[in-house]
């Protein structure tokens, strides 16, 4: 590996949009209290924008923009629009508490999108990208416009319309590959392409935000950097509409790896990479691959017995990145039932939680203890799915109190369980085909919602017969899916923290209504 001078001209802006077209997969809506703790985590590994929402989409959405704007210290704060005043006026009402924001704008362009989806004609278009780019220019200084499925766009007319966007205003240009379609070299081209025929667009950012329909999302970020573009847009675990985005673990590791033939840095803390990782998996129920490039459980396993020799004798035989960098702990600090406050500390700092309040410390300590009473020895992973789990019920409404199975025969479970309303505990007693059917029946009745379950999942976090249980479930309601997750050493606790954990959020989110938008 050669030493590489780092300057702004090799320097690669992350902009991170897990919170806007992460939250577009299905199943994968937030609330605020999640967004901001991700935001929090995203802003505190040096990612430098944070693409926060679409506010005109919704309250909720303009909400959780308003608030991250509000807390974010380091990271510009990006909004999403389309090419309407409405849009613009909205974002910039959102973002106005942020240190650093930025508005980002975009229109279709290519003659499918144009004729089915806008209804307009080209020169319509240009019109629009002229008046919506000077428009978010009188509300910020920090312009990035995109051409939704700019790849699948006429070379000639996306040439106009990014000559439109440079002349108005755009301080920041993005090809997005909407769906997929390019392979590197031909995405690499069309950068070319631009920088040789757009006057002025030297001057701007050049940005990449490429979709994983053909798994193609990561190469063709990094041959846009090689033509020319200095930010890539990119989702933590690569979460994103269809097949997902540009994962931003493995764009950030594989320049710091390959800086011989890739001469670029970012500012990003890797070590905090497999932390952001396991929040995102926690929070939206979407659970990392084993295989997973970085952040996957076997990314540093060795079981070839080949394999497993070369590592015992030089660990580069097979690693080309060492666990260390980017999260990964191994850790001989043994957590159990006789571990106190302070070992329990430096344990949560080891993992990454070392900014936890002195609140949330108590109570994860507290959780940590009766864990401990029943499982003889405590490993990280249980204490971080603890913590995350923790992490996503501040402000739930319905928690979970108490479970009495009384029987189970003949298929038939009886069940009560109690929960607590706005701190007032109700018990209601069910009876279903088993008592995870009961369970979901009873918390179900309790809702007055009516969803309809559409995902239940059941995993261990470690092995063994004590292991924590880690429940998914995912709920339908007019259109709408929500995840939920519980983890508890006790499978039905676990279901049922899920079920609650996914009725809290549904909750939320039939107050509020939603305007569907397909993004950049």
């Amino acid at each position: 590996m050669t030493s590489m001078t780092k300057t702004e001209a090799n320097r690669l802006i992350i902009f991170d949009t897990t919170l806007r077209d992460g939250e577009q997969s299905p199943g994968c809506s937030m609330n605020l209290q999640e967004k901001l703790a991700i935001a929090d985590l995203l802003d505190e590994m040096g990612v430098d924008v944070i693409e926060a929402g679409f506010p005109i989409a919704s309250n909720g959405d303009f909400e959780a923009v308003q608030e991250i704007a509000k807390r974010v210290k380091h990271a510009t704060v990006a909004g999403l629009c389309r090419a309407l005043k409405g849009d613009l006026d909205r974002a910039g009402e959102a973002l106005q508490y942020a240190r650093r924001r930025r508005i980002h704008t975009f229109i279709s362009t290519s003659p499918l999108h144009m004729k089915y989806k806008l209804g307009m004609t080209p020169e319509a278009v240009l019109e629009k990208i002229k008046e919506s780019v000077s428009y978010a220019r009188n509300l910020t200084d920090d312009v990035e416009w995109s051409p939704e499925d700019g790849t699948r766009t006429e070379p000639d007319f996306l040439c106009r319309a990014v000559e439109t966007a440079v002349k108005a205003g755009a301080t920041t240009i993005n090809i997005p590959d909407t769906v997929g379609y390019l392979v590197a070299d031909e995405y690499a081209r069309l950068i070319t392409l631009l920088l040789e025929r757009v006057p002025g667009l030297d001057a701007c950012v050049i940005s990449t935000h490429c979709h994983n329909d053909l798994g193609l999302a990561v190469a063709n970020s990094l041959g846009g950097v090689g033509a020319g573009a200095r930010q890539v847009e990119c989702t933590i675990n690569g979460i994103g509409e269809r097949a997902g985005n540009a994962s931003l673990e493995e764009i950030v590791m594989a320049v710091k790896t390959r800086s011989d033939c890739l001469a670029y840095w970012t500012g990003v803390d890797t070590t905090k990479l497999v932390r952001a990782s396991r929040l995102l998996a926690s929070t939206t129920g979407f659970n990392v691959q084993p295989n997973k490039a970085i952040v996957g459980a076997n990314a540093f396993a060795h079981e070839s017995g080949i394999h497993q020799d070369g590592m015992l004798k030089n660990a580069e035989t097979y690693e080309i990145m060492t666990p260390e960098s980017v999260g990964w702990t191994d850790s001989n600090l043994v957590m159990g039932k006789h571990s106190g406050r302070h070992a329990f500390k430096i344990k949560l700092e080891e993992l990454g939680y070392g900014s936890l309040g002195e609140n949330a410390f108590q109570n994860a300590f507290a959780r940590f203890k009766d864990l401990a009473d029943h499982k003889k020895e405590v490993m990280d992973e249980d204490l971080i799915a603890l913590i995350d789990d923790a992490a996503v019920r501040v402000n739930d409404r319905i928690r979970f109190d108490s479970l009495q199975v009384h029987s189970i025969a003949h298929g038939t479970a009886s069940i009560e369980i109690g929960v607590r309303v706005d701190g007032e505990v109700q018990t209601i007693a069910a009876t279903g085909a088993g008592a995870v059917d009961a369970i979901f029946k009873a918390l179900k009745s309790l809702s007055g919602l009516a969803p309809s379950l559409k995902v239940y999942q059941v995993g261990a976090i470690t092995g063994g017969t004590d292991a924590q249980a880690r429940v998914t479930v995912r709920l339908e309601k007019d259109g709408r899916t929500l995840n939920g997750q519980g983890v508890d050493y006790d499978t039905l606790v676990a279901s049922a923290r899920a079920y609650i954990n996914a009725l809290n959020k549904l909750a939320v989110s039939s107050q509020r209504p939603a305007l569907s938008a397909t993004a950049a």
